[in-house]
């Protein structure tokens, strides 16, 4: 489609400010229609030359002002061909709605989001853990469920989520997923960093995450005492998938490690420390940090009786491992002939190491951190607290005895 298509650059003298500049306008005339535009410059009058459409001078201002017109030129001249390209219909106002950057691809949040997904899926096991990719998947999962029952859409415009939708959303997955407040706010943490990614590449223009707090609440962890984990050690099991399973749970007691970590624990992951004694050194699944854990005699005891089993003997593996779930199910049984009423999971052991097994025993908590493999003391100072909450129990048993001993004295001083 031909078109008539000019462009024409000129000062309005009166819209001078009270510092004598007046604003340089854009006026674009596509088939007699024209539109005019403030290119945001001003300068003074004198320095205008009409007839050039340009600043007059070569100072510093006269420049940027000069090249800004250009760039200007250029744009809209790109812009023409590609419309006549695209075989669209080309007017003033469709040409500045390109130059003033309208136009632009509409983008989606679970377009982004699924695309960041699939590139996390290559990284599983690598960069990040593979729990981490799948949890990015449920909350794609929980997005897409709130989208479609919130909004009735199939997906939902970058740059109309705004503070309301975040709200909304935290409100759905803690009553229609039936999430507990922490879990809620880790979908929602999830959620942040593809907001994140749009707004570094500027799909959005505002964060929707502005003033929105994020508050997680303390959890208190459960833990075995030094005499259930005694109890669990020596109790006589009759069967081999128990015998198995408790003693897996007994070594991470006496190690920190996580299910995830035993699991995959080899011969490679045992060297000779500083002390000439035997160490784990291995990188956490979870964090991809490095552990560094002596081994104490229990755990080195357990892997003694595993050595010649055929599991250990057949691959590379130290301890023969069921899956996680399995493991918690046969943990469950244990309990139960134990007498232990504590809910018995894999990663119960890694809590009791942290408090029972190391800090109760004075173990320096920066230690603690490093054998756990945490990236931050914050998050092992988790358990101290839980060790001061012990320390505050044995005080007030301790109180009670003393009280009770101050009594039987007091009343002896009165028979006397």
């Amino acid at each position: 489609m031909k078109t008539d298509f000019s462009i024409h650059f000129h000062l309005i003298n009166s819209k001078i400010n009270n510092r004598g500049l007046a604003p340089i306008y854009l006026r674009l005339t596509v088939n007699n229609k024209r539109v005019e535009y403030s290119i945001s410059r001003r300068l003074e009058s004198k320095f205008w030359n009409p007839k050039t459409q340009r600043v007059m001078g070569t100072n510093r201002d006269s420049v940027e002002i000069n090249n800004h017109i250009d760039n200007l030129k250029h744009k809209l001249y790109k812009i023409h061909q590609r419309l006549i390209d695209e075989d669209a219909r080309i007017s003033s106002t469709s040409m500045l709605t390109l130059l003033k950057g309208g136009g632009k691809k509409v983008r989606f949040i679970l377009e982004i989001f699924k695309e960041h997904n699939e590139r996390t899926d290559l990284l599983a096991g690598k960069d990040i853990s593979v729990s981490t990719a799948k949890r990015y998947w449920t909350c794609y999962d929980h997005v897409k469920q709130f989208i479609e029952e919130e909004y009735s859409l199939e997906d939902y415009k970058l740059r109309d989520i705004d503070y309301r939708f975040v709200t909304k959303f935290e409100f759905f997955l803690k009553t229609v997923r039936m999430c507990n407040h922490n879990s809620a706010l880790k979908y929602i943490n999830n959620f942040k960093k593809i907001i994140r990614i749009a707004l570094a590449n500027q799909w959005m223009d505002k964060d929707p995450f502005y003033n929105y707090k994020v508050k997680f609440e303390a959890v208190e962890r459960e833990f075995l005492t030094s005499e259930e984990v005694s109890l669990l050690y020596t109790k006589e099991l009759y069967f081999d998938r128990l015998k198995i399973v408790r003693d897996m749970f007994i070594f991470s007691c006496y190690t920190g490690l996580a299910y995830s970590d035993v699991k995959k624990l080899s011969k490679n992951d045992i060297t000779t420390g500083i002390d000439g004694g035997l160490w784990i050194n291995i990188k956490r699944t979870k964090t991809n940090t490095r552990s560094s854990i002596p081994l104490l005699p229990v755990a080195q005891e357990i892997l003694n009786k595993y050595a010649y089993h055929p599991d250990a003997m057949n691959s590379d593996c130290l301890i023969p491992v069921f899956s996680n779930q399995k493991s918690n199910a046969f943990l469950k049984e244990i309990a139960t002939l134990c007498g232990i009423s504590k809910p018995l999971t894999t990663h119960l052991a890694r809590h009791t190491f942290a408090t029972t097994i190391t800090l109760t025993n004075g173990v320096p908590i920066e230690s603690v951190s490093k054998m756990l493999g945490h990236k931050s003391l914050r998050t092992t100072q988790h358990y101290a607290k839980i060790v001061d909450r012990k320390v505050s129990d044995d005080m007030k048993i301790l109180k009670e005895k003393l009280e009770a001993q101050t009594s039987i004295n007091k009343t002896k001083s009165k028979k006397h």
